[in-house]
């Protein structure tokens, strides 16, 4: 089949080939199935199989094995033979091996390009996601958003958030007119948030130059798609910060990629490992949010492919829109997990010649149910289809074989080197330091006037006393106290002139000299 990838073979003696039509491929699709089933090698072939057809891929190396996809597989591999004997049994005649086109990125840029992204880009919602936000300070971030706008202040690295949120609390009540109460404590919980992603690495995330996404969306001059593979064995470490990047770039194509309808192949395929984690306590606005893009970005030419161990980890308003399915097995030892399997078999269309729920129970490594969508959309009878054997090497290569491929990438100069220009720090640094210029100045003006009054007032001075408005006459005060002080002296004068004055006299006078 030229338009498709080829998946493997189902039917009698696994001889009736499965196919994914690439005019249905933005249809999204699901791939599950308890650990150690074989998920990672269906992921492989599905991308070999779309860059083989010029459709580039983005997918997230969960556990680091994916990068075999860059060099071929080898005939001394211990499972070459059994490479060969399944792809004669599935009839896949020219099969051979090879490597494909691949670019390696890593958000803490180690072992692959710097992908970044500002702050402002990703938005309040997801970075309230990414923090684990509650209502009330996802709003005081909206609030930093909203005036950082209108300020003029550019959020493009995490301390261009930080400082947004220290001015916001240093003028919360002038804020807090306009947009409503802004409390200290909601700001400085949202700053020990950040300073928790900043510790896992997440500020190497925010920041410029931003991820161009042409630059996932690329062929090789042979005409195969660029295979972008995203290191995150070191990433899973912050899973939130995994799941809200991802859901971050599903955003950003949805909003920048004009309306294709439905094409002849997509033009970009995403997978989305672990695909749990983007759900798990995710609150209903971001839910509604990932399927509305998951439903719309279809038009855009982008297929979603959502990879997890059950299917019951996706929402079943989104589980609803993967029309391409690979169900690898499913193990049902407690009643939850029986109850999983059965609802997963009755989201297949029937095959009579089996059982679709014992099927998928008992599929063996390498093998699976699929259903793959058919000509109008109409999903595929469920078929036990065995997988077909991977043409790069299966498992990672070497870490100089890794140096090499990224040294050989033209995009290495272009994301290396990580910017810094004026955004709301430096603005907000600048601002501060002009007032308190502006502070010191005027405190020294103030101090130079108190100078110069002393100095008027000293010039005036005579006496040691400070000149008033007049001395030409006693102050009242002064005038009272000497009439005063005249009364007491006349009464003592006309006590002293009386007998008593006089008794009281030479009583003294004889007590002092009476010894003589």
């Amino acid at each position: 089949m030229e338009n498709g990838v080829f998946v493997g073979g189902g039917g009698e003696g696994y001889s009736v080939k499965q196919w994914l039509r690439l005019d249905y491929a933005n249809r999204h699709g699901l791939i599950a199935g308890a650990t150690g089933t074989g998920k990672t090698v269906t992921l492989q072939i599905l991308a070999e199989g779309f860059s083989a057809q010029g459709v580039p891929v983005f997918m997230a190396d969960v556990k680091g094995d994916l990068s075999g996809l860059a060099k071929p597989g080898s005939a001394e591999f211990k499972l070459h033979q059994p490479f060969m004997d399944r792809a004669q049994t599935i009839g896949f005649d020219d099969y051979s091996y090879t490597g494909f086109p691949v670019t390696f990125w890593d958000l803490f840029g180690a072992q692959g390009h710097p992908i970044r992204t500002t702050v402002a880009e990703m938005g309040p919602l997801l970075i309230s996601r990414l923090l684990e936000l509650s209502e009330a300070q996802e709003g005081i971030l909206n609030i930093a958003f909203r005036v950082a706008d209108e300020e003029g202040l550019p959020l493009l690295d995490l301390k261009d958030l930080q400082s947004m949120l220290v001015w916001l609390g240093e003028n919360r009540q002038d804020v807090s007119l306009r947009y409503g109460n802004i409390s200290v404590q909601s700001v400085g919980a949202i700053q020990r948030r950040l300073l928790v992603l900043e510790n896992q690495g997440g500020a190497d995330f925010f920041g410029e130059p931003a991820l161009e996404l042409r630059d996932l969306m690329r062929t090789d001059p042979n005409g195969q798609g660029q295979i972008n593979i995203l290191a995150a064995d070191t990433l899973m470490g912050a899973p939130r910060l995994y799941a809200t990047f991802l859901l971050w770039l599903l955003s950003e194509l949805f909003e920048e990629l004009p309306e294709v309808g439905d094409p002849e192949k997509p033009k970009l395929v995403f997978f989305f490992d672990e695909a749990h984690l983007l759900f798990e306590d995710a609150p209903k606005a971001l839910v509604d949010k990932v399927e509305q893009v998951a439903r719309l970005i279809r038009s855009k030419g982008v297929g979603v492919y959502f990879i997890t161990q059950n299917p019951d980890d996706i929402p079943e308003d989104i589980l609803g829109q993967l029309g391409n399915r690979v169900q690898h097995a499913l193990r049902a030892f407690t009643a939850r997990d029986r109850k999983a399997l059965r609802m997963a078999a009755e989201t297949y269309r029937e095959n009579p010649d089996f059982d679709t729920e014992e099927a998928i129970r008992e599929v063996g490594v390498g093998e699976a149910v699929t259903s793959m969508l058919e000509r109008k959309g109409i999903p595929g009878m469920v078929q036990r289809t065995l997988i077909r054997p991977p043409s790069s090497q299966l498992g990672p290569i070497s870490p100089a074989e890794r140096g090499g491929v990224m040294g050989a990438s033209d995009l290495g100069t272009k994301y290396e080197q990580k910017l810094d220009r004026n955004s709301a720090f430096e603005i907000l640094a600048q601002r501060t330091k002009e007032a308190a210029e502006a502070a010191e100045k005027a405190e020294q003006h103030e101090a130079d006037l108190d100078a110069a009054l002393r100095e008027y007032t000293a010039g005036r001075r005579y006496t040691g006393t400070r000149v008033g408005r007049s001395t030409s006459q006693p102050t009242r005060r002064a005038r009272k106290e000497e009439s005063f002080g005249e009364a007491i002296a006349e009464v003592v004068v006309k006590e002293l002139k009386g007998t008593t004055g006089r008794r009281i006299v030479r009583g003294i006078l004889g007590g002092l000299f009476k010894g003589r």
